[in-house]
């Protein structure tokens, strides 16, 4: 039974070794987040804060990226805090590259409300650099408020 089991968890490890393992140094945050909180009066004098901020996590062998947001709103009355809600979550977005490679990544957003976004909440300003093979990509990302998300990408090199 031992020599069986021995087996099994060795032949579970070779199966593992194989795989790509996802490895935390492969993620990358960026230099760019950003918060934006607001104030507001309810009725009964009650006042509210909500602050938001996000970040991008970036996986810098595969060009994959999350985007994580986390919320706070706090709401009190003039003598103590009455609630407290926090929310928060990251969604996996899309590859740059379709190969593995060796990137690097950052991306700053417009904070809404603000003049410069004419299409709904503004827009995100992505570059991608591939260190191994000395090209870069500048990507916008529209919200235009109607229909998904617009993103274009500009395919450059540099260092040639």
């Amino acid at each position: 039974m031992k020599r069986l089991f021995g087996l099994f968890v060795f032949l579970a490890m070779a199966a593992m070794a194989g795989h790509d393992a996802v490895r935390a140094d492969d993620f990358k945050l960026s230099n760019n987040q950003r918060i934006a909180c607001g104030r507001g009066l309810n009725a009964g004098k009650l006042q509210n804060v909500n602050c938001k901020s996000f970040a991008y996590i970036f996986n810098s062998k595969t060009s994959e990226f999350y985007r994580c947001q986390v919320s706070v709103a706090v709401t009190r009355d003039n003598k103590e805090i009455l609630r407290v809600d926090t929310d928060g979550a990251c969604t996996l977005k899309a590859r740059f590259y379709a190969e593995d490679s060796s990137y690097v990544f950052d991306a700053t957003e417009t904070e809404p409300p603000n003049v410069n976004g004419f299409f709904g909440s503004g827009g995100t300003a992505i570059w991608v650099a591939d260190s191994t093979r000395l090209s870069a990509k500048g990507c916008i990302i529209l919200n235009v408020g109607i229909g998904p998300e617009v993103m274009k990408c500009v395919d450059m090199a540099f260092g040639k």
